[in-house]
């Protein structure tokens, strides 16, 4: 865990109703993207597929994920942090609160009264120790969901150019305006990016339109920034490596760094 304390804090949820849109591999970028700029790094992993565990190898064995730090009482905040490999080029500067699939049966676990601050109250035993905490939410809207946006200060929202996102997008926003209203009122919608991108589609460009429109009655934006499509994001999925690494000149570094520098203009 790292030393001192960061001026300031911020949590981000990475989330979309749909599968298969780049949530994970847009948290993972995010998250070491902000760390290669020097900024401390926790990494939650709260989907039950947990792709964000396997493409974020911890050094040494697993003891306890964010199920036990969610749903057990005993295991406490620096049980559940564990140090990134070496082979991911993020340590010591990121850390990972690994994902399992236990997580599956969290809405049938996690029942008491007070069940949507649980992510909330845990975090708070750590005092701010990192500059950022991402977290990588299911595809679902179920009690995880809620509890990363109830934690969280901001969410971002990845999105394909296809009419079933939109769709995603649409019902993730009604989440965030339910989770507004009674348990975090001060939730912003960082914004919506776009992923596997291909400006050479017509049908991209008429959804891009579409995005532009449902972003603004959402009272954010559709980031400049878009994710183009590219061989080498899956590649360094598969390798355990970050993208700034693995094709540091490549499509997916640079439109992940264009992302990053609006996401952090006003930081």
């Amino acid at each position: 865990m790292p030393d001192g304390k960061p001026v300031h804090e911020k949590i981000l949820a990475i989330c979309q109703q749909k599968g298969g849109t780049g949530k994970t591999t847009t948290a993972a970028a995010i998250g070491a993207g902000l760390a290669k700029r020097g900024k401390r790094i926790l990494f939650i992993d709260l989907d039950p597929q947990s792709n964000l565990t396997f493409s974020l190898p911890i050094a040494g064995l697993m003891d306890c994920t964010a199920f036990e730090f969610l749903t057990d009482s005993r295991a406490t905040g620096a049980i559940s942090v564990y140090d990134l490999d070496s082979k991911t080029g993020l340590y010591p500067i990121a850390q990972l609160m690994p994902g399992c699939q236990k997580l599956a049966a969290a809405d049938t676990i996690i029942s008491q009264v007070g069940k949507e601050y649980r992510l909330k109250e845990r975090l708070a035993q750590f005092a701010p120790h990192w500059d950022y905490i991402i977290i990588d939410t299911p595809p679902g809207l179920g009690i995880l969901t809620i509890n990363a946006l109830t934690a969280a200060d901001a969410v971002i929202i990845p999105c394909l150019a296809d009419i079933f996102s939109i769709q995603g997008t649409g019902q993730i926003a009604e989440t965030i305006r339910t989770v507004k209203q009674y348990t975090n009122p001060d939730l912003q919608i960082a914004g919506i990016v776009l992923t596997r991108f291909n400006a050479r589609q017509i049908l991209t460009r008429e959804i891009m339109e579409t995005l532009e429109q449902a972003a603004g009655r959402l009272g954010t934006r559709l980031f400049n920034a878009r994710i183009r499509e590219t061989l080498a994001i899956r590649e360094a999925q598969a390798q355990q490596q970050n993208i700034f690494d693995y094709a540091p000149r490549g499509n997916g570094a640079t439109d992940y760094n264009a992302l990053i520098e609006e996401l952090t203009a006003n930081d």
